[in-house]
């Protein structure tokens, strides 16, 4: 027998997935990718499956590595990654998404309808569970970098605010946007609105020339309301305003980070005396 009959002969690796069996995977995932949200990695997976996303295809380069990682991790959905992860080889994989994840793990989720989130009455999106009564909007207005419109969906979830809008053309679903998330687009409404359709609440915009927010009193469901890094409020947004706010700042400083201006507001908001 030759070398190449050896080899042809040889069983395939242990775990790993057939052509027969990857087909269906790469079937369905073409079949949701147009309109599919791509979690990017486990715990954008993790975070999106915990606040009810509806997934309906997972891809993983290693099955039993995402399970450990998920009984460190996220034990409470073990069973749910069972069911729902399919392995695939690395090449299928990077043949699926732009950059694969060092986790090994992709998904596609169903992005939520406006509808589904309940509202105040003008189609905007009403607070999600968990959320406080009276808790704040983050409207971010005409924002600029994607993997900031993530990082304060990310902020908005973890401080239980009502949800994040944005203004302006970039789309806040996108998929640099949804990983810089880290999948908590999920936990917390997050839609686009023209600032002439913004809800009907008590809007505080932050500008360098409003009063420090220290000694102003948030109203409850009051949208908070921060301009681009580069070029700050709209004339639209300034004009929409019931009040300019600032944060403080040392004198000489130009201004903050968007994610670290959200991260000082909403912490105003949560320190509030009970």
């Amino acid at each position: 027998m030759t070398r190449k009959d050896e080899q042809a002969g040889q069983a395939a690796p242990a775990g790993a997935a057939s052509a027969e069996a990857v087909e269906p995977v790469t079937a369905e995932w073409t079949r949701h990718a147009a309109e599919g949200v791509l979690l990017d990695g486990f715990h954008a997976l993790k975070h999106a499956l915990r606040f009810g996303a509806r997934v309906p295809v997972a891809v993983t380069t290693d099955r039993l590595a995402v399970r450990e990682l998920a009984q460190s991790l996220a034990p409470d959905l073990l069973d749910v990654l069972d069911g729902l992860l399919r392995e695939v080889p690395e090449t299928t994989l990077r043949g699926l998404v732009p950059r694969a994840h060092p986790t090994g793990v992709a998904a596609l989720a169903l992005r939520p309808s406006a509808p589904g989130w309940g509202g105040d009455g003008d189609g905007v999106p009403g607070p999600g569970a968990g959320t406080q009564e009276g808790a704040p909007l983050v409207v971010l207005d005409n924002p600029r970098n994607l993997g900031n419109v993530g990082a304060v969906v990310r902020l908005a979830a973890g401080a239980g605010a009502a949800g994040v809008l944005t203004t302006g053309d970039l789309d806040p679903w996108h998929p640099a946007a949804v990983r810089a998330g880290a999948g908590l687009h999920f936990a917390v409404p997050v839609a686009r609105r023209q600032v002439g359709r913004l809800p009907r609440r008590p809007l505080l915009a932050f500008d360098p020339e409003g009063d420090d927010l220290r000694s102003v009193p948030l109203p409850p469901g009051a949208m908070l309301a921060f301009g681009s890094e580069r070029h700050g409020l709209t004339d639209a947004l300034r004009a929409r305003a019931d009040h300019l706010v600032a944060l403080p700042m040392r004198p000489q400083v130009s201004s903050y980070n968007l994610a670290t201006s959200v991260a000082m507001a909403l912490y105003h908001w949560m320190a509030r005396p009970s």
